[in-house]
């Protein structure tokens, strides 16, 4: 008892010092992700030969639980408010790059996408039905294969500044390939709730309810920020934090009424773009504070790769990445001949369209909260082939975008 009472009044004296064990926290955590990945990312711009996107999966990818463990599980479920933000970032900017007046003009933009997402979804389809891959399982994992990361995308071409036909063709099939693979994943979802016996109203409305819910809440969300934006005028620095706080409170919100907020900030970019008839909306750059969630994003993405995963799958996740460039390179050749650019830039164009990430494994998430049994193998395959994309390529969309000449000489000097 008497040791008892000297540890109590140990305690009530020296209350002001840290406890111990000490505990982490959100701040320390988001720092220590952000300064590793910015070094990472340097030591591989210093390569000459890597983008630092390269360096920012890989260092996550050594700090994950693949290697040295000290970001675990507990850690990336904590930095998910981080990676949440960072995809409503990216997919908004994509989705403010679809100018539907210039589509309408441009038929051929549009043919060519719905024929390389068709092309990479029934060879992926096909060929993992060939591993014995079931049906339901092959058919959402080819879905998800027609999405192309946006963040990656849009990274390399700010890094290096990029700019011409090939690139402004890139970020437009990005943004309509992760609409149609949206489309094809929600198509496939009344499927998924009747093999896993779900009631009717689930199989019929769940779907239905996510689609329309995401989409009304972006179109009320972008005619409010319009009329703020006109309220508050043509002023920069007011815009910029209109847009990050309508971003935040679009996230929030479709995590309030259960909707996918992938989906609402990918249509919210899109709505904004369009339905500011006014132009009320100025074209802002997220500059130094969207980078920081570029590097959070890829930190946090390569921490949670993982090779036993890949080996989990082996040939399926090789074949998957395999027969998926096939197709997107296919699609866009075939339609080449009636588009503006030359066989050349098609090949070229068809590399930039390879990185899968952001989106995926967000689709791939959902499909773990509805059904977790179901979801271990098409976790296994996508993940497993994210793994690689996120490898090869940012090296792959950088090395296309050099070759088209759409990089400014001085930037190719220094890379």
């Amino acid at each position: 008892m008497k040791n008892v009472a000297i540890q109590k009044i140990i305690q009530l004296q020296f209350s002001f010092l840290p406890q111990w064990p000490m505990t982490g926290n959100n701040f320390l955590l988001f720092g220590a992700i952000l300064l590793v990945g910015i070094v990472g990312g340097e030591f591989a711009q210093r390569t000459s030969f890597l983008p630092r996107i390269t360096g920012f999966v890989a260092t996550g990818f050594i700090l994950g639980p693949s290697v040295l463990g000290l970001l675990d599980a507990n850690m990336l479920a904590d930095a998910k408010l981080f990676t949440d933000i960072a995809l409503g970032l990216i997919l908004f900017q994509l989705g403010m790059q679809l100018d539907f007046k210039a589509l309408r003009g441009d038929r051929i933009l549009i043919l060519s996408s719905l024929a390389e997402a068709s092309f990479s979804f029934f060879l992926i389809f096909f060929v993992l039905g060939l591993f014995q891959v079931g049906k339901l399982h092959a058919a959402l994992a080819a879905a998800i294969g027609i999405s192309s990361s946006p963040a990656v995308v849009l990274l390399v071409v700010r890094e290096f500044k990029a700019e011409g036909p090939v690139t402004r063709r890139a970020l437009n099939h990005v943004a309509l390939n992760n609409v149609l693979a949206f489309f094809a994943y929600t198509m496939l979802l009344p499927f998924l709730h009747y093999k896993q016996q779900a009631d009717w109203a689930t199989i019929l409305l769940q779907p239905l309810y996510q689609a329309l819910a995401s989409l009304v809440l972006a179109w009320l969300l972008a005619h409010a920020c319009i009329r703020i934006a006109r309220l508050l005028g043509r002023n920069e620095n007011l815009q910029f934090a209109l847009l990050v706080g309508l971003i935040i409170s679009a996230i929030g919100l479709s995590k309030l009424f259960s909707c996918s907020n992938l989906l609402t900030l990918l249509a919210l970019g899109i709505m904004a773009r369009n339905l500011d008839i006014r132009n009320d909306l100025m074209e802002i750059e997220f500059g130094h504070g969207g980078e920081i969630f570029f590097v959070l994003l890829f930190v946090i993405a390569g921490a949670n790769l993982h090779l036993k995963e890949l080996a989990s799958v082996g040939w399926a996740a090789l074949a998957f990445v395999g027969i998926r460039f096939i197709g997107k390179a296919a699609g866009l050749l075939v339609l080449t001949p009636f588009s503006s650019l030359s066989i050349r830039q098609s090949a070229l164009l068809g590399l930039t369209l390879v990185p899968m990430a952001g989106l995926a494994i967000g689709l791939t998430e959902e499909t773990a909260h509805l059904y977790p049994e179901f979801s271990r193998e098409l976790s296994a395959i996508v993940l497993g082939s994210v793994a690689i994309f996120e490898t090869v390529g940012p090296i792959l969309t950088e090395f296309a975008l050099k070759r088209a000449g759409e990089v400014s000489s001085d930037q190719k000097l220094a890379h």
